[in-house]
């Protein structure tokens, strides 16, 4: 990107990246969450306080020009800029790569520069390595992670221009009204500021083929693109339920296409590392029970998830746990799991803060038909017992009530646009 660009007009996220901490900032995230646009906020920032358009080093790694470089061939872009710029001292320069996790043995080169040249580096990737202890151990405890989603639901009504502030008949309307589109057509910020139904719905498309043939294909070298392809959807079309890999090996199997059982784990494990997917595991006391159950895969987006599959007629409130997951993804701590919880019944998500159960929220789009209304109460009552947490919650689409069970539990139940909202 040149630098006669900025400043660029950009709608900003309300968590906006730290400038002058000295410390690597690593921007890690799915393709098209607003990474880069992230980074661009800084870089507008800074010329907004007088930092001289010279001090501002950007390298876009998603350039087929540049993949095929090796980590020691990364000074060469040291180099040129200092032959550019002689009398700048290199210290005060601030480094933005987009996308560096392309290039193979990238954590080193950020390592020597940060050590010799620059304190003020920021770097984003579409890949889970960014995140992993083994990148963490190599930057010895400098990199400070600031993880990318697709945007929150006060986000989307930021970009949307719907005041979240007004509590009047006429304003609930509206933030009502945002949230059903917002559990619908996610929030990928391109997608979101589109207003075409089906422009949207092509972009997603080409979001979904990019990560399949780029993310996964191309840079994990693999073949069987189009049984790939069929792997991911069925995940997708799982959502909500616990997701046998097993099973879906002899769905495939009994097609006559050929794939290995050990593939179809690394390839979840990839979609996982490129964020395509979240995955929670069953909740137990029991740490080899936890690590052998069947886990459950949530989707980065409900947009691009409907890109793919097509809506169908009982997604709204697959949607709407979906929507939930994200945004306790979007908020956990650093010391916070996130599991689902089955017995005779079952709790959609169990969040652990350290070692206390925190919270239990079960989510359900509609409480009006008794059946649903027991089932849910019933699910996460067994789930209290089973972990001692009495913090109970259930989230639906639009109603409001307060419980109290015959043996003295209190459920509160709440609208999702609320809790989204933290009203």
């Amino acid at each position: 990107m040149r630098q006669s660009e900025f400043p660029i007009n950009l709608k900003r996220r309300n968590n906006p990246l730290p400038i002058g901490l000295n410390k690597i900032i690593t921007i890690p995230g799915v393709r098209r969450c607003g990474k880069t646009s992230r980074m661009e906020v800084v870089v507008n920032d800074l010329l907004t306080q007088d930092v001289d358009r010279k001090r501002i080093l950007w390298v876009s790694f998603d350039d087929e020009r540049l993949v095929r470089m090796n980590s020691d061939e990364l000074y060469q872009i040291i180099e040129a800029y200092r032959e550019m710029y002689p009398d700048i001292d290199i210290a005060s320069v601030y480094m933005f790569f987009d996308e560096i996790q392309l290039i193979d043995g990238w954590e080193y080169f950020v390592m020597r520069l940060y050590k010799h040249y620059s304190k003020n580096i920021y770097i984003s990737g579409s890949n889970a390595t960014m995140l992993s202890s083994e990148l963490k151990s190599a930057l010895r405890g400098w990199p400070e992670e600031e993880e990318t989603l697709p945007l929150s639901f006060g986000e989307y009504c930021e970009f949307k221009g719907v005041d979240v502030d007004g509590w009047q008949e006429s304003d609930l309307a509206k933030i009502r009204n945002a949230f059903f589109a917002y559990n619908n057509e996610g929030g990928f910020p391109e997608v979101v500021l589109t207003d075409n139904p089906l422009q949207k719905a092509k972009i997603l498309q080409v979001y979904f083929d990019t990560m399949l043939l780029k993310d996964l294909v191309e840079h994990y070298e693999l073949s069987n693109i189009e049984v790939l392809r069929y792997y991911l959807k069925r995940i997708m079309a799982n959502l909500t339920k616990p997701t046998s890999i097993r099973a879906i090996y002899g769905d495939i199997k009994s097609r006559g296409l050929k794939v290995s059982k050990d593939n179809l784990y690394d390839w979840a494990d990839y979609a996982c590392d490129i964020f395509m997917f979240l995955r929670i595991p069953n909740y137990s006391k029991s740490l080899q029970k936890v690590e052998s159950s069947q886990p459950k895969y949530y989707c980065i987006d409900n947009g691009l998830r409907d890109a793919v599959l097509l809506p169908q007629s009982d997604d709204d409130g697959k949607k709407l746990e979906n929507t939930v997951l994200l945004q306790l993804y979007r908020q956990r701590t650093p010391i916070d799991r996130i599991y689902y919880y089955q017995g005779k019944g079952e709790c959609d998500f169990v969040v652990q803060r350290g070692v206390r159960i925190a919270q239990l929220i079960q989510v359900t789009w509609d409480m009006s038909d008794e059946e649903t209304r027991k089932r849910e109460i019933n699910g996460i009552i067994e789930a209290s017992d089973a972990t001692s947490c009495d913090n109970l919650l259930i989230i639906t689409a639009d109603y409001q009530e307060d419980i109290t069970t015959d043996d003295g539990k209190k459920i509160h139940v709440m609208p999702a646009w609320r809790w989204l909202l933290n009203k």
